[in-house]
Protein backbone atom coordinates (compact mmCIF):
# COMPACT_ATOMS: atom_id res chain seq x y z
CA UNK A 1 0.00 0.00 0.00
CA UNK A 2 1.45 3.21 -1.07
CA UNK A 3 -0.03 7.04 0.63
CA UNK A 4 1.10 9.35 -1.55
CA UNK A 5 3.96 10.35 -3.67
CA UNK A 6 6.74 9.43 -1.19
CA UNK A 7 4.95 5.85 -1.18
CA UNK A 8 5.26 5.64 -4.83
CA UNK A 9 6.59 3.08 -6.82
CA UNK A 10 7.81 4.04 -10.16
CA UNK A 11 6.43 2.09 -12.92
CA UNK A 12 6.60 2.12 -16.39
CA UNK A 13 3.72 2.08 -19.46
CA UNK A 14 3.94 1.78 -23.02
CA UNK A 15 1.53 3.99 -24.26
CA UNK A 16 0.94 5.63 -28.07
CA UNK A 17 1.76 9.61 -28.08
CA UNK A 18 -1.09 11.72 -29.52
CA UNK A 19 0.61 14.77 -30.40
CA UNK A 20 3.63 16.54 -29.14
CA UNK A 21 5.15 20.19 -29.77
CA UNK A 22 9.33 19.15 -30.15
CA UNK A 23 10.17 17.78 -26.45
CA UNK A 24 8.53 20.89 -24.63
CA UNK A 25 5.59 18.68 -24.08
CA UNK A 26 3.78 15.42 -25.19
CA UNK A 27 0.04 14.33 -24.85
CA UNK A 28 -1.15 10.55 -24.33
CA UNK A 29 -4.68 9.92 -24.72
CA UNK A 30 -5.97 7.13 -22.29
CA UNK A 31 -9.25 6.83 -19.77
CA UNK A 32 -9.39 8.63 -16.62
CA UNK A 33 -10.17 5.54 -14.53
CA UNK A 34 -6.82 4.16 -16.11
CA UNK A 35 -3.96 2.78 -13.63
CA UNK A 36 -1.82 5.49 -15.74
CA UNK A 37 -4.32 8.37 -14.88
CA UNK A 38 -4.17 6.85 -11.24
CA UNK A 39 -0.78 6.90 -11.25
CA UNK A 40 0.25 10.35 -12.49
CA UNK A 41 -3.30 11.41 -9.81
CA UNK A 42 -0.89 10.05 -7.13
CA UNK A 43 2.55 11.14 -8.20
CA UNK A 44 3.11 14.06 -11.17
CA UNK A 45 7.08 13.25 -11.65
CA UNK A 46 6.91 11.22 -15.47
CA UNK A 47 9.91 10.12 -17.63
CA UNK A 48 9.22 9.42 -21.17
CA UNK A 49 11.40 7.37 -23.61
CA UNK A 50 11.76 6.87 -27.01
CA UNK A 51 14.30 4.68 -28.89
CA UNK A 52 14.28 3.51 -32.20
CA UNK A 53 16.95 0.36 -31.41
CA UNK A 54 19.78 2.22 -33.54
CA UNK A 55 21.03 5.79 -33.38
CA UNK A 56 18.33 7.61 -31.93
CA UNK A 57 17.10 7.62 -28.09
CA UNK A 58 15.49 10.62 -26.49
CA UNK A 59 15.03 10.22 -23.03
CA UNK A 60 13.02 13.13 -21.38
CA UNK A 61 12.17 13.91 -17.34
CA UNK A 62 9.64 15.69 -16.32
CA UNK A 63 6.30 16.16 -14.84
CA UNK A 64 2.67 14.99 -16.12
CA UNK A 65 -0.83 16.06 -15.72
CA UNK A 66 -4.34 14.65 -16.36
CA UNK A 67 -6.08 16.75 -18.28
CA UNK A 68 -10.76 16.25 -18.99
CA UNK A 69 -10.86 19.71 -19.88
CA UNK A 70 -13.20 19.57 -23.33
CA UNK A 71 -10.83 21.39 -25.35
CA UNK A 72 -7.91 19.75 -25.26
CA UNK A 73 -9.51 16.53 -25.49
CA UNK A 74 -10.81 17.77 -29.02
CA UNK A 75 -7.90 18.82 -30.41
CA UNK A 76 -5.64 15.53 -29.04
CA UNK A 77 -8.55 13.52 -30.35
CA UNK A 78 -7.32 10.73 -32.96
CA UNK A 79 -9.03 8.43 -34.89
CA UNK A 80 -7.28 5.02 -33.31
CA UNK A 81 -9.09 6.48 -30.25
CA UNK A 82 -12.60 5.20 -31.58
CA UNK A 83 -11.44 1.92 -30.70
CA UNK A 84 -11.50 2.83 -26.84
CA UNK A 85 -13.76 5.83 -26.35
CA UNK A 86 -17.41 7.21 -27.77
CA UNK A 87 -15.62 10.59 -29.22
CA UNK A 88 -14.03 13.22 -27.14
CA UNK A 89 -16.84 14.06 -25.25
CA UNK A 90 -16.81 10.64 -23.37
CA UNK A 91 -16.80 11.07 -19.88
CA UNK A 92 -14.09 8.31 -19.44
CA UNK A 93 -11.32 9.40 -22.23
CA UNK A 94 -8.45 12.11 -20.61
CA UNK A 95 -5.05 13.71 -21.71
CA UNK A 96 -1.94 12.99 -20.13
CA UNK A 97 0.08 16.13 -20.45
CA UNK A 98 4.05 15.26 -20.48
CA UNK A 99 5.87 18.48 -19.46
CA UNK A 100 9.94 18.05 -19.86
CA UNK A 101 11.90 19.45 -17.41
CA UNK A 102 15.39 17.78 -18.16
CA UNK A 103 17.01 16.17 -21.46
CA UNK A 104 18.85 13.16 -22.66
CA UNK A 105 19.26 12.96 -26.49
CA UNK A 106 21.84 10.24 -28.11
CA UNK A 107 21.34 10.73 -31.60
CA UNK A 108 23.92 9.37 -34.51
CA UNK A 109 26.72 8.91 -31.36
CA UNK A 110 26.17 11.94 -30.01
CA UNK A 111 24.85 13.09 -26.41
CA UNK A 112 23.48 16.13 -25.56
CA UNK A 113 21.99 16.82 -21.75
CA UNK A 114 20.06 19.60 -20.36
CA UNK A 115 17.07 21.65 -18.87
CA UNK A 116 14.19 23.60 -20.25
Amino acid sequence: MHSGPEGSIPSASTITPSKAQGIQWISFCTGLGSTKSKRILDCSKASVCFNTGGDYNITLTGWMEVSTAPDIRHEMWYSGMANHFNGPDDPGYCVLIFHTTNYNLWIDCQETVGEL
